[in-house]
């Protein structure tokens, strides 16, 4: 067995000890049908966070997007999003202006993976979810057969804020909502701002601003 088929089962059993890490299939069931989980990001734990709320057969096949500029900075990084998370790396910067940042995503997609987005593009420490990129809007026209599923991380900003690089233990949950669609008629503007709103309705107890 390979090191990195160890350390993702270890990596979740760390983070549920830490953080308590539940997922709280309110809206779906765990199911193996393909879907592109959008969340909100506050932290570089909310990829482990995830990881360990969902249910072990579904994480090889469900990828979560990173940045190639920061996690192929050193060995290890690269290590652990390549050989341990499998993700699906995307360029924050494009050397060639032709160059489709979505390709990977596109790719990934029709290999039949699942994805986990931030669909914000970066971390926020406010707690409310930054305005959403327009790129989730544009997989959700090219794959209509795959569910867009909102996702909330709740309290991670508090076990690894931003800088930081030593979780503390706090109880964490991981809520997933109900799956949606563009709707018919549904333009990008809407289509990004009905989705952040389905996003933050499910913070435990309301959103409240």
């Amino acid at each position: 067995m390979r090191l990195a088929d160890l350390m993702g089962p270890l990596l979740a059993f760390i983070a549920r000890v830490i953080t308590g890490a539940q997922g709280h299939w309110k809206g779906c069931p765990p199911s193996n049908e393909q879907r592109i989980y959008i969340a909100n990001h506050q932290s570089h734990f909310d990829l482990v966070l995830i990881w360990a709320a969902l249910p072990a057969e579904l994480r090889p096949r469900t990828r979560a997007i990173a940045a190639r500029d920061y996690w192929t900075k050193s060995k290890f990084k690269q290590w652990l999003t390549t050989d341990v998370f499998n993700t699906v790396y995307v360029s924050r910067t494009r050397a060639n202006p032709d160059e489709d940042p979505l390709e990977p995503l596109v790719d990934a997609l029709n290999n039949g993976d699942s994805l986990l987005i931030f669909p914000e593009g970066t971390r926020s420490a406010k707690g409310e979810p930054l305005p959403f990129k327009s790129g989730i809007y544009h997989l959700a026209e090219q794959f209509p057969h795959v569910q867009i599923v909102p996702t909330w991380i709740d309290n991670v900003q508090r076990v690894m804020p931003k800088g930081e690089v030593v979780p503390v233990p706090i109880l964490c949950t991981v809520t997933f909502g109900t799956p949606t669609r563009v709707l018919e008629g549904e333009d990008k503007k809407a289509f990004l701002e009905r989705t952040r709103a389905e996003m933050m309705a499910l913070k435990p107890g309301g959103w409240r601003a």
